[in-house]
């Protein structure tokens, strides 16, 4: 029980699980505007974001590139006014949104690691439509949520929901055709100093 209370307060207090800033509603006008899909096949990424001194997670999100690409970010802290969201989905992920959106997360206590699998256009949909009908998550949730999502996507239905974003990592690091990137950056400061230098 105490491993659990001990994680949690690092999922809570570490990365981008904190207590985030009240975050307005957009409107459907504003994600169809910037509604953007990256080009090739559909695929889903786990992202994880990795403690550099204890190697414990701190947050996990999952990008999903379907009809668009969007990331599902619960109870996550990153918030852009030039980023619309609804209910811990970030829209309009482009490569610049998704270059600040790492950018924010990584500094010298985290970096953040990157899994992505090839799906078929079927199951990005399922994930993209588990996202959007989700509703917010509450803090401390993060990789539950992510968890819970992805074992709904067909072929999927292995993963095991779990609380430790770590955990979550593993099961991804060996599925078949798991491509894996990590991302760093050694500048100070938290999640909130880091969305502040963000360029979009």
């Amino acid at each position: 029980m105490m491993r659990i209370i001990a994680t949690l307060t690092l999922c809570a207090g570490l990365a981008g699980c904190a207590p985030a800033p009240v975050v307005s509603y957009a409107s459907n006008e504003r994600v169809q505007e910037v509604a953007y899909r990256a080009p090739g096949p559909a695929t889903l990424t786990v992202m994880t974001m990795v403690n550099n001194r204890t190697g414990s997670g701190g947050h996990t999100a999952v990008m999903i590139n379907g009809s668009q690409r969007v990331i599902f970010d619960p109870a996550g802290s990153f918030v852009n006014e030039r980023v619309p969201e609804q209910q811990d989905v970030l829209f309009g992920v482009t490569p610049a949104v998704l270059a600040g959106y790492k950018s924010a997360h990584a500094r010298s206590t985290f970096h953040i690691v990157s899994q992505t699998v090839e799906v078929t256009d079927e199951q990005a949909e399922t994930a993209l439509q588990l996202a959007l009908s989700n509703g917010a998550v509450a803090q401390t949730y993060c990789t539950n949520a992510a968890s819970g999502l992805l074992r709904q996507v067909p072929g999927f239905e292995d993963i095991k929901q779990t609380f430790y974003p770590t955990n979550l990592m593993e099961q991804i690091s060996v599925r078949p055709g798991v491509v894996e990137d990590r991302y760093y950056e050694d500048d100070e400061g938290t999640i909130q100093d880091g969305i502040a230098k963000v360029v979009l």
